[in-house]
Formats: structure tokens, sequence, C-alpha cells
């Protein structure tokens, strides 16, 4: 269980500083975070078109945000929605996942949910808006 938790947190250091030579880990944490939020808390929907926009003023290639989607249904529902993607993408979704899972249980989800509103904001909106 240590252990754990110290990969956790050695993962959570060292993710800002790959963050600024990665910009897809950054926009993959994005889009779980988005995608995220619309699960857990209440009321929240994604934006799809505005996580599009995102990508593309990241200068990342035409249809990563649907790849990023794919990889993040397939390893969020076991394999039995989206599709596995490459080796890179699904690794930056596992440590999206556990940065988000930990950041989750540190705030607790209503204050996660709170927080998403402005970290997120123009790419989640509330239901129906």
């Amino acid at each position: 269980m240590r252990y754990g938790l110290l990969i956790a947190g050695l993962l959570l250091i060292a993710a800002p500083a790959q963050a600024d030579d990665h910009p897809r880990s950054t926009y993959v944490t994005l889009v779980l975070q988005a995608f995220a939020a619309k699960v857990e808390c209440p009321g929240t929907d994604v934006a799809y078109q505005d996580l599009v926009q995102k990508a593309e003023q990241m200068h990342l290639p035409q249809g990563t945000t649907e790849k990023v989607r794919k990889a993040i249904a397939w390893m969020h529902t076991g394999g039995k929605m989206g599709e596995k993607q490459d080796d890179d993408l699904m690794a930056e979704v596992a440590v999206a996942t556990q940065a988000t899972d930990l950041n989750q249980r540190r705030l607790g989800m209503p204050n996660w949910c709170e927080a998403q509103k402005t970290n997120l904001a123009g790419l989640i909106r509330a239901k129906g808006g």
C-alpha cells in the first residue's frame, strides 16, 4: 500500500514537469477530468466541440480528441467501450486517471466538482446549457 501511494505521489510530482514537454499529456488530463466531471458531478456535461477546439489551440494532431475519448472509454469500461490506443496514450490515460482519483479523494467529491467549474471552464457546462 505504501508503495502504491509513493508511486502515485511520484507520478504527481513528475506530471507538471512532463506536462510542459508533452502537451498531449496535459490535454489527456483535461479530457479525462471533463468526462469524470460529467459522470461524478450532478448536472454537468462535456462541451465536446470545445475539447476539439482546445486540442487545436494546443497544436495537437487532428483526431486527438476522439483518440483520447476512445482510450478513456476503453480503460474505464474494461474494454467494453471505446478502443485501445497506442501504449503511450494508454499510459497517459492511466497517469491522468491516478492523479484525478487521488485529487478527488484528497478534496472530496463535492469540492472536486466545485473546483472543476473553474479549472475546466469552457470544457464542461451545466446540462441543458
